[in-house]
């Protein structure tokens, strides 16, 4: 019995080369293709598949794409097995996939047998973050709990602040702080992250709420 596989990407080269390729091994068989998360939530209501092998940003959908649309998925296909194929290697966003229930996620750089590992170990089962173990892979999850609870309070409160448009100057006078005490939390809370760029953090914060939600100002350090 072979295993039935989804496969949406908003790339068709790329979503026509995958298709191609893992078409061609005997163990898999293609039973739909999408470019947005409209087409696949079309898809998913029409048809039935083991697992689904899925882009993380697909921009255009109707509904939406990033943590928002594996969120909804979770909610309205709770026994869908997913793998996330993507460019993306924010560990802190790998961890936020996890949490929500996300069984694997490959990077669009792996070799394609990652993938077809990938495939396998979820539709057994298992779950298997190659990019948290080098090329070899692993079967468990990079952290069941939220990425921000890695942070401590003050590094959340530079990290809520910065994301909603103040600088480090302004941030160290609000929470009365030295703008170096400022600098060195925030580049902690990256660092634990696994973040190097400004916008990557921007993005994570957004996504995962941290940005949203609002603590009072702490005492001077």
């Amino acid at each position: 019995m072979k295993i039935r596989i989804l496969l949406a990407d908003d790339h068709p080269a790329l979503l026509s080369g995958l298709k191609h390729d893992l078409s061609a091994l005997p163990t898999l068989e293609i039973v739909g293709t999408a470019k947005n998360s409209g087409e696949l939530i079309d898809l998913l209501n029409q048809s039935s598949c083991d697992v689904l092998v899925t882009d993380y940003a697909m921009p255009g959908g109707t509904h939406g794409d990033g943590l928002a649309f594996v969120s909804y998925l979770r909610r309205n296909f709770p026994a869908l097995k997913i793998v996330v194929f993507t460019m993306l290697d924010t560990p802190a966003i790998v961890q936020e996939l996890a949490r929500l229930g996300v069984e694997s996620v490959v990077g669009k750089t792996a070799e394609i047998k990652l993938l077809v590992s990938a495939i396998h170990a979820v539709y057994a089962g298992a779950r298997y973050f190659p990019s948290e173990a080098g090329s070899a892979g692993r079967t468990s999850a990079p952290g069941a709990g939220s990425a921000n609870h890695a942070l401590s309070k003050r590094e959340l409160e530079v990290v809520r602040l910065y994301v909603s448009g103040a600088s480090i100057n302004e941030i160290a006078e609000q929470l009365n702080r030295s703008k170096q005490t400022i600098s060195t939390q925030k580049t902690s809370a990256m660092r634990k992250l696994g973040i190097e760029r400004d916008a990557d953090l921007f993005r994570f914060a957004y996504e995962t709420g941290i940005a949203a939600a609002s603590d009072g100002p702490s005492a001077k350090t």
